[in-house]
């Protein structure tokens, strides 16, 4: 009979340590002690937090290699838990990260059913609860953008060159961050952007900033309506790989609607070559979403009044569609 590494199975299997971990993120702990306070009594005073229970949680971390115990109760960091400090990818269970994290717990209703949870955990699936908690809404949306993810490439291959493209419509662009970079690339394209309502309204900071105000127009709506008519361009980035197959068809039959008779649709991720393998993702689980291989997206684009024209990779696998 073979052996089992029970020591590997525990440890793979603990959720101790990732929710000490959320917990002292969310706690500011590292920045705490970052500042000289580093005493458990003057942690948990400046959390807070009971001091046992504190206590506790952080020699469990300690025996995890993520601070240091420098002198009984009096903690410092290291390697590990310097990357706490001040960090936007910080384990934290307020806003989206929150989210996340609970998330996880609704893992089985996923796995049995191959669709989201999510609801189950806050009560309204995932994009209206964003809708409804304007905060949490928000911390979304700095993932996603340039404070999240920092500037986008705007310089992705199409077809034929940019000097024939006048108009391109960024669906379901955040906060405009993309939209932002690729007028800012180049002068003579005029812009429109098309996010819920609430996303949409915080795109002007960003326009502003990269000194395009007067070349976007901003329309805040869902794209499962019609979409603004006749652009050139309609982008799809990070858009086709958040949701199931239904509605994937139907944000494509939006786009392919408003590009005839002669715009383009580009979309970046979602759709994998044939031969890549798809794994487990946040995505999956936050709203039933996945990605689609080349061959089964080109039957979807069939469907729908749409044909590939041309496919790259740049910096992740590009698809491009013309309406047929």
């Amino acid at each position: 009979m073979s052996e089992i590494n029970f020591e590997k199975l525990e440890a793979l299997s603990d959720l101790c340590t990732p929710w000490c971990l959320h917990t002292v993120g969310t706690l500011r702990i590292a920045d705490h002690i970052s500042r000289g306070i580093n005493h458990i009594d003057d942690l948990a005073k400046a959390t807070e937090s009971n001091a046992y229970a504190l206590l506790n949680v952080m020699r469990h971390l300690v025996s995890k290699g993520v601070f240091e115990e420098t002198e009984p109760k009096q903690f410092g960091l290291n390697d590990v838990s310097r990357g706490l400090v001040e960090s936007p990818y910080r384990p934290d269970l307020t806003g989206i990260f929150g989210r996340m994290a609970y998330a996880w717990g609704t893992l089985p209703t996923y796995v049995k059913t191959g669709e989201s949870g999510y609801h189950e955990q806050f009560g309204l699936p995932f994009w209206e609860d964003l809708a409804a908690n304007p905060d949490v809404g928000k911390s979304f949306d700095d993932l996603m953008g340039i404070a999240g993810h920092g500037v986008p490439d705007p310089h992705f291959p199409i077809t034929g060159d940019w000097d024939s493209v006048k108009t391109v419509v960024d669906v379901g662009g955040g906060t405009g961050a993309m939209l932002a970079e690729i007028l800012r690339a180049r002068p003579h394209i005029h812009g429109t952007l098309v996010d819920l309502p609430g996303t949409a309204a915080r795109s002007a900071e960003i326009f502003q900033a990269a000194g395009v105000s007067d070349r976007v127009t901003v329309s805040g709506q869902s794209f499962f309506d019609p979409l603004p008519a006749g652009a050139d361009i309609y982008l799809l980035k990070k858009v086709i790989g958040n949701w199931p197959d239904k509605e994937k068809k139907e944000i494509l039959r939006r786009c392919a609607e408003a590009a005839r008779p002669s715009g383009r649709i580009v979309i970046m991720g979602g759709v994998t070559p044939d031969e890549e393998s798809h794994h487990l993702s946040i995505e999956m689980v936050l709203v039933g979403g996945k990605p689609i291989s080349l061959s089964e997206f080109r039957e979807m684009a069939h469907e729908v009044g749409l044909k590939i024209t041309s496919t790259w990779q740049h910096g992740g696998f590009l698809v491009e569609c013309q309406p047929i």
